[in-house]
């Protein structure tokens, strides 16, 4: 069996290297192996991509945006230590801390700006702490002091220690908002959208510009399975007496993470149709084989050569093509993978502008993570369809009689 595979190997190895190939069959079989090779790399580089996006969701945007909410419906929470160990008492919840938030708007002559102003204990562990210097953190505890994102203060051309007026709605009527004076204490740098509108105090700083005696307005959840957000917050809120808004990032941003599945679908699609199209070049490349090399089939037939290992002679001639198109394809799609942030960076020079927005995407540059089993699913999808490709033209090479062959 082994020895029989090696001949059609070898006969195979021959048919696609002969001297007496016409330049129009080299060009279409290099032309397969090429549409599978760009086939494969820019599906690896394409998935990269989207898990990259998965992660910063994930692992990063997700740290700042509330997992789960429960939110006052009155504005204060009743009895706020009691909600949080409730939280806390979840299987699923990884923390609980209560915050403060509320929508703002800072105002500089006749210029107004939306803010969202994040109350938070600054005597606990927080995910902004990450992004900012630890003295601006400290600062935070100066009474009107208040950190906001370097793309609302490039915005602004506002710095540290500047002053800024924040508007804040009255309790009575929202047509005679409070100004408040509060000081910039530090600018944190996160990416994206949240660069561009959020800002972040102690809470004493947040009651006092919301003119609250005590009491927070929320409890702010982080989870072990971000996915399971909307039923987890379901469990926590049927466990209280207390009028409560639940609110959970599948509602409010679940729309990023839909997104990015959506491109990871029709990724799927355009890699099948790539690779279809380079299939049918070796389905034509082995078609114009079998015409090209009739005599040599008769010879071999009269020698003894099967059907079955003629068949098998031209299933290895077009798999010699898309081993070829998918080892060229998995090497150029790792190494696009990681080139990807130093592309982007140059093309962000060349063109003076960053290739995604930041106060319009959740992220401003293109994450990249290159996963093996991405690599060996695109692998082994375009290998499988390289083999369907050579079934038809390697069963009529197998059909042809030997008389027909030596005419």
């Amino acid at each position: 069996m082994l020895a029989q595979l090696r001949l059609t190997f070898s006969l195979a190895r021959r048919f696609r290297a002969g001297r007496e190939r016409s330049g129009f069959l080299s060009f279409i079989s290099a032309s397969s192996t090429f549409g599978i090779a760009l086939g494969c790399s820019a599906f690896i580089a394409g998935l990269s991509v989207m898990n990259g996006f998965a992660d910063v969701l994930q692992q990063r945007f997700l740290k700042l945006v509330p997992q789960v909410e429960l939110r006052a419906v009155d504005g204060v929470l009743q009895q706020p230590e009691q909600l949080q160990s409730l939280a806390l008492s979840h299987p699923q919840v990884l923390s609980a801390q209560p915050v403060i938030r509320t929508q703002a708007m800072i105002q500089q002559g006749t210029r107004f700006t939306a803010l969202q102003v994040n109350g938070l204990a600054i005597d606990q562990p927080q995910a902004i702490e990450d992004y900012l210097p630890a003295a601006a953190w400290q600062a935070l505890q100066q009474p009107q002091s208040l950190v906001i994102g370097s793309g609302l203060a490039r915005l602004l051309g506002l710095k540290v220690n500047d002053s800024i007026t924040v508007l804040v709605a009255d309790n009575d009527s929202f047509r005679q908002p409070q100004r408040k004076i509060m000081t910039v204490v530090g600018v944190f740098h996160f990416g994206g959208t949240v660069d561009h509108f959020m800002s972040y105090t102690s809470l004493d700083n947040a009651r006092q510009l919301l003119n609250m005696s005590s009491g927070v307005s929320a409890i702010e959840v982080q989870l072990r399975d971000v996915f399971n957000s909307g039923q987890i917050a379901m469990d926590i809120g049927r466990q209280t007496r207390e009028p409560l808004y639940l609110d959970h990032w599948m509602r409010s941003h679940g729309h990023l993470y839909r997104d990015i599945q959506l491109v990871r679908l029709i990724m799927y699609v355009v890699l099948v149709l790539v690779l279809a199209v380079a299939c049918f070049n070796i389905v034509s490349t082995l078609i114009m084989t079998v015409q090209e090399k009739l005599r040599h089939i008769g010879i071999l037939r009269t020698m003894g050569l099967r059907r079955a290992q003629l068949m098998q002679v031209f299933i290895w001639q077009g798999l010699q093509n898309g081993v070829l198109g998918v080892l060229l394809g998995v090497a150029g799609g790792v190494a696009l993978t990681l080139a990807i942030p130093q592309l982007m960076g140059w093309l962000q020079q060349l063109t003076g502008s960053s290739v995604l927005a930041g106060d319009v995407y959740f992220v401003d540059s293109i994450p990249a993570r290159l996963v093996l089993v991405d690599v060996v699913v695109v692998a082994v999808a375009a290998l499988l369809m390289s083999m369907l490709a050579t079934l038809y033209p390697a069963w009529r090479a197998g059909n042809i009689e030997v008389i027909e062959a030596l005419e």
